[in-house]
């Protein structure tokens, strides 16, 4: 029986986690075994992030076992802006082991998106290990239009779903708020933000429509969540591959944002609406706010057309099958 070595094993709600689960929910479903103990003798090694024992990674590929790395992408948010000394140094120490492993030990490389692929090939040069785009997958029983739907039916409301919207990592929320805000002149809004927000953002976010802080919710109610949503922000400025939209369109519910990072890769005209973003992304400008709003308006007219087809995006491509299966091809075939 095959056996799957995965390193680290990360914990949590953000998404290296909820890849973690996903994959290993995959592998026990084809009788794979895995292991996060490097020294079981493993058939491959799927390195996921960052991870202190390098010296056993060495050793074990040394060994003649298969060692392949998933990139996220770049920390890239404190080199323009203030995110705190903490954060700042965690950031570029990992962004360091990142490099390493792919410069030195990456016997593959799968990349989250075309638009991760690019971004790490223009910042440190194309990797020697030969190379793969595997997109994201979710479990489309799991994430599904079918369950409790408790939408409100006086007011349309605004998903925004991520890890964190705290200190340096907030300008996405301001900018979905300012959306929903221009869309409020039309329609009844509300925004409902699900993830880490600290008090001094909330206090700072002066708003004309009315905004609900859920803080971190446990990943088992992200579904119910996103059927009680009409649209779903993506608040990730760059955003890599971010699970939120996934998971989003499985549920049914439309995505809007700005075109940076794999946006639009994963969001087509029929599932959601993808803009310009009218300003320079990498520096945290304003986007267009006015030209997402007037596009928007077009989810929230027709909900129904809209729902239907962010459940047929994600069922065309973004299985949780397809994903695992992409993944077994590389870690255990030549």
């Amino acid at each position: 029986m095959k056996k799957i070595c995965i390193v680290p094993r990360v914990e949590g709600t953000g998404g290296m986690a909820s890849f973690r689960i996903k994959f290993e929910q995959g592998l026990k479903t084809r009788g794979i075994n895995f292991t996060y103990d490097l020294s079981a003798n493993p058939d491959a090694i799927l390195v996921i992030a960052g991870t202190r024992f390098l010296p056993d990674l060495w050793r074990a590929r040394r060994r003649g076992i298969r060692v392949v790395q998933r990139l996220d992408g770049i920390n890239w948010v404190q080199r323009v802006r203030w995110t705190g000394a903490r954060y700042h140094l965690r950031a570029e120490y990992g962004n360091a082991i990142l490099v390493l492993i792919r410069g030195r030990f990456a016997d593959r490389v799968i990349y989250q998106s075309q638009f991760i692929r690019k971004w790490w090939d223009d910042w440190y040069g194309v990797a020697k290990a030969p190379a793969s785009v595997i997109i994201n997958g979710v479990d489309l029983n799991v994430y599904s239009p079918n369950g409790t739907d408790e939408r409100p039916q006086d007011r349309y409301r605004m998903l925004l779903l991520e890890g964190s919207l705290a200190g340096g990592l907030n300008a996405g929320l301001f900018h979905g708020v300012a959306v929903a805000e221009k869309l409020s002149e039309k329609f009844p809004m509300e925004v409902v933000v699900a993830g880490n927000v600290d008090d001094a953002t909330q206090r700072k976010l002066q708003s004309k429509v009315p905004v609900k802080f859920l803080g971190t919710i446990p990943r088992e109610q992200i579904p119910q969540l996103a059927r009680s949503a009409h649209l779903m922000y993506c608040a990730e400025v760059n955003p890599p591959c971010p699970n939120s939209v996934i998971e989003a369109l499985a549920c049914g519910l439309p995505v809007i944002g700005f075109d940076s990072g794999s946006l639009k890769e994963l969001v087509t005209d029929s599932a959601g609406r993808v803009v310009s973003y009218g300003a320079n992304p990498w520096r945290l400008e304003t986007p267009d706010i006015a030209a997402l709003a007037v596009s928007a308006q077009a989810v929230l007219s027709k909900q129904e057309q809209f729902r239907r087809s962010a459940r047929r995006r994600a069922e065309v491509e973004f299985g949780l099958d397809k994903m695992v299966d992409s993944y077994l091809k590389v870690l255990l075939e030549d």
